[in-house]
């Protein structure tokens, strides 16, 4: 595996690897926690994420957002290993109280579907092993939450993206575009993060291993 190389991070219009590590911090005595929701769109070759704090009027400050990408020539097995990993770094880093993901349908190309579904499966396991609050939404959802209209266009989903992020441009590929709009529908649902906190459990194990 090539580690973080493989997780490649857009922001601004730039193309960067992501590895900035954020800290908790404390003030007047009281400990200050940030509240991050991790939006995933599953995808074997392009899978896409978005880790946002909650902002105003159902926006959000973006602290992390991109692909994970494998080779297509590979096996299954070990790509899906890879974006674990992946997943893993990305987790370890923001902590996330929430993984909002995509909701996965199998009626049109099952073949394809199915190892989507996998990826799905890895996210939604290490983010509740460690105590986040997973939900998932359907595309209609996320298509009214974020635009207003569940029928909304790809074009019109990418132009509210980067406005309800308060970007300069549109996040890009749209796998990247795709996370952060699954991000921004939870926080549609839970403006403040308060929902996500509360309902956070006491960490497991992450699926790496070991308690955490």
């Amino acid at each position: 595996m090539e580690g973080p190389q493989n997780r490649i991070g857009w922001f601004e219009g730039h193309l960067s690897v992501i590895g900035r590590t954020f800290t908790k911090w404390s003030g007047g005595g009281a400990s200050v926690v940030q509240v991050f929701v991790l939006g995933i769109d599953p995808g074997l070759t392009r899978c896409g994420y978005a880790v946002i704090e909650p902002g105003r009027r159902g926006g959000g400050k973006v602290y992390a957002i991109g692909v994970i990408r494998t080779d297509a020539g590979q096996d299954l097995a070990p790509r899906l290993a890879e974006i674990h990993y992946e997943l893993i770094e990305l987790m370890d880093e923001f902590d996330p109280q929430v993984l909002a993901i995509e909701k996965i349908f199998f009626q049109n190309n099952v073949n394809t579907a199915i190892p989507v579904a996998h990826v799905s499966g890895i996210a939604m396991a290490e983010a509740s092993a460690r105590g986040a609050h997973v939900v998932e939404y359907s595309p209609s959802q996320i298509k009214a939450a974020v635009a207003g209209n569940g029928r909304a266009d790809k074009k019109q989903m990418m132009m509210m993206v980067q406005q309800l992020l308060g970007l300069s441009a549109a996040p890009k590929p749209a796998d990247a575009a795709d996370a952060g709009a699954v991000a921004l529908c939870h926080l549609a649902h839970d403006p403040s993060g308060r929902l996500a906190t509360a309902l956070r459990r006491p960490a497991r194990a992450s699926l790496r291993g070991g308690p955490r």
